[in-house]
C-alpha cells in the first residue's frame, strides 16, 4: 500500500465491518431461501490505491463439498451491482465516509469475474476518487 490517507483505513478489521462474513449467508438466503444452498463464501479484500482509484476484490471462496464453477460466478458482477444484500452502492458510500474529507468516491464499477483457482474466483471493485476543492472559507485557518 502507498501513503494515501485512505489506505490506512482498510485493514482486515475495518473490511470485516464494511462487509461482514455473514453477508454471503444472507445473500443465499435471499436468492434460494436457504443459506446452505450457496457454493461459496464472499469476502471483501482491499488490494491497492493507485492514482485516482481504490481497488478492492470480492473473493468467492468455495465452500467444503461444493463446486465453484465458472457458470455460477460469470454473471455475478451484474447481480452484485444491483442486489440489495450485497449493496455495492451502500458499501462504496461507507468507504467514502472513511476517507480523509479531502477525497471522495465519485463512481464505481465491478470488473469481470476472474478464476484464480477452482476454489477461488474474484470480482474486482474499482472505485474512482476525486479530490475535494476547499472553499475560500475552509482554506482560511484561524
Amino acid at each position: 500500500m502507498d501513503g494515501h490517507p485512505a489506505t490506512r483505513f482498510f485493514n482486515q478489521e475495518k473490511i470485516s465491518e464494511l462487509f461482514p462474513q455473514e453477508r454471503a449467508n444472507q445473500f443465499f438466503e435471499a436468492l434460494f431461501g436457504d443459506r446452505t444452498e450457496g457454493a461459496y463464501d464472499i469476502a471483501l479484500k482491499f488490494i491497492k490505491h493507485t492514482g485516482n482509484t481504490l481497488q478492492f476484490e470480492f473473493h468467492l471462496i468455495q465452500r467444503p463439498g461444493q463446486c465453484l464453477a465458472c457458470n455460477l460466478t460469470a454473471g455475478l458482477p451484474s447481480v452484485f451491482s444491483r442486489h440489495p444484500v450485497i449493496n455495492v452502492k451502500g458499501l462504496v458510500g461507507k468507504i467514502d465516509q472513511l476517507l480523509d474529507g479531502q477525497t471522495r468516491c465519485t463512481d464505481w464499477r465491478l470488473g469481470a469475474t476472474r478464476e484464480m483457482s477452482k476454489e477461488l474466483h474474484v470480482i474486482p471493485l474499482i472505485i474512482s476518487l476525486e479530490k475535494v476543492s476547499l472553499s475560500a472559507e475552509e482554506k482560511v485557518s484561524f
